[in-house]
C-alpha cells in the first residue's frame, strides 16, 4: 500500500492530487522552485522540498533532484501530474530504479507513445517528409509534450524554416526535447479524445469521449464530456482505436487518445501517457476519481470488468491570466480575489493574495459545471463565470462567457478554427457603461468626510478610468441628499456596493479596489490621475514589451537606421514557456533598438522605436 506520495509538479494539478491523497489518508510531499516557495501547492502539502540550483523555468524538469527529494522526504510513490516530466520515460525509470512506486504507465509505454512520431508509426501512420506547396497548409509539431507548445501553422513554404526553428526552441524549453515533425493541417476539424483507464490485469476502459475543439494557440480552452453530436458509429470507432493503442503498448493507468474528426472520419493525433488537464469533466460524468484510480492501479488493484454508466454532461473552462485581445498576452501581478459561486467545481493552484509570475503557464483555474443536459451545463458554467469574483490581472473570463453563448458552440457546430474566425467579435469591448460611475461613487464614499456636502453650489467631482483601452471621465456631486449624478438616481453608495436606478430599473454593483485597480462586478478598470503626467508620453512607434519575459531573439542583422516593413518580425520574447513575436507596427525606420538576447524585461519596457515616414 502506498503511504506517502510526492507530486513531481506544481500549481493546480499538484493541489488537485493532494486533495485526493488527503481523502485516501495518504501523506503528501510537494517540490518547489525558489519562485514557488510560497505557492499554494507548497503550502497545502504536509511536507515540501526545495529543488535547488536550477532556474525557475527548468526546476521541474530536473528528475534527479525530484528523486532525491522523494527519498529525503520518505515518500514511497511519485505522481507526475501533467506537463514537465509526466511523459518522460527516463524519469519514470529513475523513480522505479530508486525503489519508488511510479503512479503512471510503464516506461516502455511512455517511450512508445510520448514521441508523436513513434506513436504515429505504431498506429501505421507517418509524418510528412519533404514538404511541397501541394502539402500546405501544414502543422509543425513538437514530438514530445503538449499544451500547444512547439506548434506552428505554416501556410507559405517560405515560412517553414522559421517555423521549424521557433518550434524547436519552444519545445526544447518546455520539454527538454527539441524534436519536431510536420503533418497536414486540417482547417475545420473537431478535437475529440477518449479517456483510457487500464489496470495490470488486462482490463482497459474507454471511459467516454471529450470534445476539446475550442483552442487558442493549439491549447485547449473549453472542454466537455461527452463529445456532443458524435455519431454512434464514430464513437465506437474511436473507442476501438483507443483501446487498440493502449493494448499495443501494454498500457497501465490513465491516458488519453486524441483524434481530429473531420468529414465523418477520425484521424489519430497522439496518445498522452498521463492525466489530462481536462480530466474533471470525465470524473463528473462517470462519478469516478481518476487520481484515486491511478493510485489503486499502481497498488495492483483490478478494475471492474465494465466502467460505470455515464450520467449527464460536464463542461470545463480554463481561466487564464491573459489578454485575448492582445494576442493572448500572458499577464502577471497579484491575484487579489478568486471565488466562484456554489454548484461548480474549482480546481486551482492559487488563493487570494498570491502573485502570478512569469515563469510558468498562465492558467489560474479550471471551472467545471455538471448538469443533466448539455444546455443546462453550458448555462450553469456561463453563469458561474459571469458572477465569479476575479480581481487581479486581466483574464480571459469575458471571452469564456461569450464563447459559451456563441451560436456555433451552443449548437455544437464548433471546430478548432473557432477563435481564428470569431476572436475579434468575441473580444470587442462591451463593458458595462455604468461601471465607471459605480467605481467613482464607491471611491467617493470611501474617501469623503462628513458626506462631502457644502453649503454653497459645488462644482462636480471628476474621476477618470481606463476601461477596455478607452478613457472614461465621470462626474458626480455631493449634495444635501447625498451623492448625485446626471441621468441616474443614486439609491445607495458605500465603498463596496453601489445601487443605481436608471430609467426605473434598479441595479446593484459590487466594487472592490486594489491600488489603482477597480473591479466593478466582472468589469476591470484602472483609476487614472485627473491630470496625466505629460512626461510619461512615449514617442510614436514605440514597441513595448507586452508582458514580462526574456528576449530570446532579435531579427538577424537588425540595426538602428534600417528600414522595416509593416508586420516584419523584429523581436521574440519568451514568457511562460511560450515565444511571442513582436513585429513592426508600420513601415518605417528603426530609430532605436534596446532589446538584446538574454535581457529580462518587465511589461511596458521600451524595446524599440519605429518611426513612420522617415527615410
Amino acid at each position: 500500500m502506498i503511504s506517502t506520495v510526492l507530486v513531481a509538479n506544481r500549481g493546480e494539478i499538484a493541489c488537485r492530487i493532494f486533495r485526493t491523497c488527503g481523502e485516501l489518508g495518504i501523506r503528501t510531499v510537494a517540490v518547489h522552485s525558489d519562485a514557488d516557495e510560497n505557492a499554494l501547492h507548497a503550502r497545502v502539502a504536509e511536507t515540501a522540498v526545495r529543488l535547488p540550483g536550477a532556474a525557475p523555468a527548468d526546476t521541474y524538469l530536473r528528475g534527479d533532484l525530484i528523486v532525491k527529494a522523494a527519498l529525503a522526504a520518505g515518500a514511497d510513490a511519485v505522481h507526475p501530474g501533467y506537463g514537465f516530466l509526466s511523459e518522460n520515460a527516463g524519469f519514470a525509470r529513475a523513480v522505479l530504479d530508486a525503489g519508488l512506486t511510479w503512479i503512471g504507465p510503464p516506461p516502455q509505454a511512455i517511450e512508445a507513445m510520448a514521441s508523436k512520431t513513434r506513436a504515429k508509426r505504431l498506429m501505421g501512420l507517418a509524418p510528412l517528409g519533404e514538404v511541397t506547396d501541394a502539402d500546405l497548409p501544414v502543422l509543425v509539431k513538437a514530438a514530445a509534450g503538449g499544451g500547444g507548445r512547439g506548434m506552428r501553422i505554416v501556410r507559405r513554404l517560405a515560412e517553414l524554416p522559421a517555423a521549424l526553428e521557433a518550434a524547436r526552441a519552444e519545445a526544447a524549453s518546455a520539454f527538454g526535447d527539441g524534436e519536431v515533425f510536420v503533418e497536414p493541417y486540417v482547417e475545420r476539424g473537431r478535437h475529440v479524445e477518449v479517456q483510457i483507464l487500464a489496470d495490470t490485469h488486462g482490463t482497459v476502459w474507454p471511459l467516454g469521449t471529450r470534445d476539446c475543439s475550442l483552442q487558442r494557440r493549439h491549447q485547449k480552452v473549453v472542454e466537455e464530456a461527452p463529445a456532443p453530436d458524435l455519431p454512434p458509429a464514430l464513437t465506437e470507432e474511436v473507442y476501438g482505436l483507443a483501446v487498440r493503442a493502449a493494448r499495443a503498448v501494454s498500457y497501465v493507468g490513465a491516458g488519453t487518445v486524441e483524434f481530429l474528426v473531420a468529414e465523418g472520419r477520425a484521424h489519430f493525433l497522439e496518445m498522452n501517457t498521463r492525466l489530462q488537464v481536462e480530466h474533471p469533466v470525465t470524473e463528473a460524468v462517470y462519478g469516478v476519481d481518476l487520481v484515486a484510480e491511478q493510485i489503486r492501479i499502481a497498488e495492483g488493484h483490478a478494475l471492474p470488468v465494465e466502467p460505470p454508466p455515464a450520467r449527464g454532461h460536464a463542461i470545463e473552462a480554463r481561466l487564464y491570466a491573459e489578454d485575448p485581445a492582445r494576442d493572448w498576452a500572458p499577464q502577471t501581478g497579484v491575484l487579489h480575489r478568486l471565488a466562484v459561486p456554489a454548484g461548480v467545481r474549482l480546481d486551482t493552484g492559487y488563493t487570494d493574495g498570491d502573485p502570478i509570475g512569469v515563469h510558468y503557464d498562465p492558467m489560474l483555474a479550471k471551472v467545471v459545471a455538471h448538469a443533466p443536459t448539455r444546455a443546462e451545463a453550458v448555462r450553469r458554467l456561463a453563469g458561474a463565470l459571469r458572477t465569479a469574483e476575479i480581481h487581479g490581472p486581466v483574464t480571459n473570463r469575458d471571452l469564456l462567457v461569450r464563447s459559451l453563448g456563441h451560436p456555433e458552440f451552443t449548437s455544437a457546430r464548433m471546430d478548432t478554427g473557432f477563435y481564428d474566425r470569431h476572436l475579434p467579435a468575441l473580444t470587442a469591448p462591451a463593458a458595462d457603461p455604468h461601471a465607471p460611475l459605480a467605481a467613482a461613487l464607491a471611491d467617493a464614499h470611501g474617501r469623503s468626510r462628513f458626506g462631502g456636502w457644502r453649503n454653497v453650489p459645488a462644482q462636480p467631482q471628476i474621476k477618470r478610468y481606463e476601461l477596455a483601452g478607452e478613457v472614461h471621465e465621470v462626474r458626480y456631486r455631493h449634495t444635501r441628499q447625498g451623492l448625485t449624478a446626471e441621468g441616474v438616481r443614486v439609491v445607495h453608495a458605500d465603498a463596496s456596493r453601489v445601487v443605481l436606478e436608471v430609467d426605473g430599473v434598479r441595479r446593484t454593483f459590487h466594487v472592490a479596489r486594489h491600488g489603482d485597480q477597480v473591479h466593478v462586478d466582472a468589469t476591470r478598470l484602472t483609476a487614472l490621475p485627473r491630470f496625466p503626467d505629460p512626461a510619461a508620453q512615449l514617442a510614436p512607434g514605440s514597441l513595448l514589451a507586452p508582458m514580462p519575459g526574456t528576449v530570446v531573439r532579435v531579427a538577424e542583422g537588425l540595426a538602428e537606421g534600417e528600414r522595416v516593413r509593416a508586420g516584419q518580425p523584429l523581436i521574440w520574447l519568451e514568457a511562460m514557456k511560450m515565444q511571442h513575436q513582436i513585429a513592426a507596427p508600420a513601415e518605417g525606420t528603426l530609430t532605436a533598438l534596446h532589446a538584446t538576447p538574454g535581457r529580462q524585461v518587465e511589461m511596458g519596457t521600451l524595446l524599440a522605436v519605429v518611426e513612420t515616414g522617415r527615410r
